[in-house]
């Protein structure tokens, strides 16, 4: 098992590069099953938005190449955590192999919503969005007249 050099691909910025190392670095993205989907999740987190409508916070999350069933959504005390936890692994029939790779990826994105109601939330992945719509805990409005003596 000579030749072969570990290698973090989720943490370049760590690695002692030459001045070849970012040529071969494109090429091995380039030859790569899910290139564009794992240069997203690799290097960055997700992009979250949070819209503030009048009984809910609509809350969007681009998530390209993820399943449902990777994700799991929670919410806590107003905290809307959004988590994502990938195992990638080749399934290989032939098991004379030499060198098997695995790669696993967890990612999570936090958000406070003051009056977030815990019942009624709603969550679904469509086109690499999840959108998840948490509704607004009533205002009561408590006004009362004060006499001036």
């Amino acid at each position: 098992m000579t030749g072969l050099i570990p290698f973090n691909r989720g943490r370049r910025e760590l690695t002692p590069q030459t001045s070849t190392d970012s040529f071969y670095n494109m090429l091995d993205d380039f030859f790569s099953n899910d290139w564009p989907f794992r240069r997203t999740l690799s290097y960055d987190t997700f992009k979250v938005d949070v819209v503030d409508e009048d009984k809910s916070y609509v809350v969007e999350a681009e998530l390209p190449g993820v399943e449902k069933k990777d994700i799991n959504v929670q919410l806590n005390e107003g905290r809307l955590q959004i988590s994502v936890a990938r195992e990638e692994a080749k399934e290989e029939t032939d098991k004379r192999y030499i060198h098997r790779e695995r790669r696993y990826t967890s990612m999570s994105r936090s958000v406070y919503l003051e009056d977030a109601r815990a019942e009624d939330v709603s969550a679904k992945l469509e086109d690499g969005v999840l959108r998840v719509v948490v509704p607004k805990e009533e205002k009561a409005v408590h006004s009362i007249v004060v006499d001036v003596e």
